[in-house]
């Protein structure tokens, strides 16, 4: 990356300081190993296949010497400063770790696989340490600016297209866009049309967050799409949680082992980055729990606003440190006036499932016999919930009248089929000296750094 490069990057990064950003973290770059059929970059003599269907822009950063290239019926090869192509054969003996492919082509692989709602392909501008979010907050929220890197290829799938995706300003190629109109002109032009793709529509204009109790993602109607792009690789099923009576938080696509703290909260007191501030450094700071992580956001939860702070292990299931500092919290809001906190509700998962455990071990002959004393038991706990004042598992503080539960097992989500890579046979486009015979294809040469595009 070039010193020039750099700049930009960092007079993008400063100018959202003082907001909540995303950052893409993907890449279609030529020398990126998981772009290509065999987890490598090309070896010298490689006969090299793009998929000839779909449109990319491809960033080169380094000199390679190839037998073949076929190349897309339209896209780009952006080459940075000193990156180039040479044909060569596939040499006899290969005094290194990099072999040929002996004539089998080494394919890059579908750039349309890239989507908008996957969170595993954002990163957070200002998260701190031991602080995460929750699945839905770790794409872009409507108050968040999206940032793409200056300094690599990217393309986008935007989405089904159920709902428009909304955010407050989006930075691509140099430009960052804070109106519609100036968007959409961008997405129909040829560069756009590289790196953005899909039914999905995208929308900036939204504002910062401006209230100082927090702002909602606004990403709920996308969730059923965050969770199914997030568990895609998993064969669309939640791994199981290793722990009894696991918790689903809101704005969370899996159960998981540890605990929830609901606030409720006074919205001219309360102060969502103080609360962070506080649990970061007077409680996740102590060795006791260092090994939490916490997510902290504001939520809705049965047509109510509340603030919800989550409470995990980072190896999952190992211990109660998680329920220990829920009830450190849920004491801590019993003195919570100055933090305009005004009740507080905990929620703990239950022990964790050891190796080895009944749940794992029931054989098919003995099921029959376990759902009838399961049901006894159901009916035993029925009658005896009649004297009992509140659920196992649950905690609470709360100065005033006594309220509604505020938890609810969210609806479950479908999960949309995803298209395979096709890749089409092309005529080979051979590579003579140090220049691109080509056929029926057009490849265009970009300086990444003065954006200047001629046609080759």
């Amino acid at each position: 990356m070039g010193s020039l490069g750099q700049a930009l990057l960092w007079l993008q990064l400063w100018a959202l300081a003082q907001a909540a950003y995303k950052i893409w973290v993907s890449n279609t770059d030529f020398d990126t190993d998981t772009n290509w059929s065999q987890n490598r970059t090309p070896c010298a003599g490689d006969t090299i296949q793009f998929p000839a269907d779909k449109m990319m822009s491809v960033l080169v950063r380094g000199s390679h010497a190839v037998a073949d290239l076929l190349l897309p019926l339209d896209g780009e090869l952006v080459l940075a400063p000193g990156a180039g192509f040479s044909a060569a054969p596939a040499p006899a003996d290969l005094h290194s770790d990099c072999s040929p492919s002996s004539g089998v082509p080494v394919f890059f692989r579908n750039p349309d696989r890239f989507s908008w709602l996957d969170p595993h392909l954002w990163r957070s501008g200002d998260e701190a340490p031991g602080l995460f979010s929750v699945d839905a907050e770790r794409v872009p929220c409507v108050h968040d600016d999206v940032v793409f890197p200056s300094n690599a290829s990217f393309r986008v799938g935007l989405g089904p297209g159920a709902s428009p995706v909304r955010v407050r300003s989006v930075s691509a190629l140099g430009q960052t866009f804070t109106r519609d109109e100036d968007l959409a002109a961008f997405l129909a032009s040829r560069a756009g049309r590289l790196r953005f793709h899909g039914p999905g529509e995208l929308r900036v204009g939204s504002q910062a967050c401006a209230d100082p109790s927090g702002c909602e993602c606004g990403s709920a109607e996308t969730l059923p799409w965050v969770c199914a792009a997030l568990l895609h690789p998993l064969g669309g099923r939640c791994p199981p949680a290793p722990c009894r009576d696991a918790l689903r938080p809101e704005g969370q696509c899996c159960d998981l082992c540890g605990a929830v703290v609901s606030l409720t909260y006074d919205t001219a007191a309360f102060n969502l980055e103080r609360y962070r501030a506080r649990l970061r450094d007077t409680f996740l700071a102590q060795p006791q729990y260092r090994e939490l992580q916490a997510a902290v956001s504001k939520v809705q939860r049965d047509g109510d606003t509340c603030v919800q702070v989550v409470l995990v292990e980072s190896t999952p299931g190992t211990g109660g440190a998680a329920g220990q500092l829920g009830r450190a919290l849920l004491a801590d809001a019993e003195h919570g006036a100055a933090l305009g906190v005004l009740s507080a509700v905990l929620q703990e998962s239950g022990a964790p499932l050891e190796s080895g455990s009944v749940e794992g071990q029931v054989s098919p002959g003995s099921r029959w016999g376990l759902g009838a004393g399961l049901a006894a038991a159901g009916l035993l706990a029925l009658l005896g919930s009649a004297l009992l004042l509140g659920y196992p598992g649950w905690l609470r503080w709360r100065p005033l009248e006594a309220e509604s539960q505020l938890t609810r097992e969210p609806e479950g989500f479908s999960n949309p089929t995803f298209n395979a890579a096709t890749w089409e046979k092309q005529p080979p486009v051979h590579l003579s000296s140090l220049a691109l015979n080509v056929d029926n294809s057009t490849c265009y040469f970009v300086n990444p750094l003065f954006a200047a595009e001629t046609e080759a």
